[in-house]
């Protein structure tokens, strides 16, 4: 259901395997990840939190710290959201949609030049034509029920980095 983008229904399913198996990081992240696209945003860090309580060595560590670092720009924590990218980008520095958060937050934060470097690193990441404007990275998996947030947050601060809308 959550590959199916079946958010709100893939909700009590991970809680149920929760029930059976409290300490399953992955189900924690993969609630956190219904629960934000589903508009339940203020519970999401309490849950990535726990899974990295659970996991701390987990070799994909830098996609919990992204979420958090996701969450807090989402609701404008721009400063906080810096610190949790940076460690998702330093753990994961081969994911470009990080960069692109991270470059984002750079952009609302007003430092122009970390936030260029992070989207042309996205960019060669991604491959081409990739951030090349806003409306191509609306037509990624934005599918959430945070428009407004991402629109606020992470569209405008792409904008600040240089992302034109077309």
């Amino acid at each position: 259901m959550r590959a199916q983008g079946r958010f709100t229904e893939a909700i009590p399913e991970f809680e149920t395997v929760l029930k059976f198996d409290p300490n399953n990081a992955w189900a924690l992240f993969a609630l956190a990840h219904c629960k934000l696209n589903a508009g339940s945003i203020e519970e999401v860090i309490p849950l990535v939190e726990r899974a990295i309580r659970l996991s701390p060595r987990d070799p994909n560590i830098g996609l919990m710290y992204f979420r958090i670092g996701e969450v807090d720009l989402l609701e404008s924590r721009v400063s906080e959201a810096i610190i949790w990218l940076e460690k998702a980008r330093n753990a994961n520095p081969e994911y470009a949609f990080i960069r692109a958060f991270l470059a984002a937050a750079y952009g609302l934060n007003g430092d122009a030049k970390r936030a260029v470097t992070e989207l042309a690193e996205a960019r060669r990441l991604q491959g081409e034509g990739s951030y090349s404007s806003i409306a191509r990275v609306k037509k990624g998996s934005f599918g959430s029920s945070n428009h407004d947030l991402f629109e606020a947050t992470f569209f405008a601060g792409l904008r600040k980095a240089g992302v034109p809308e077309e």
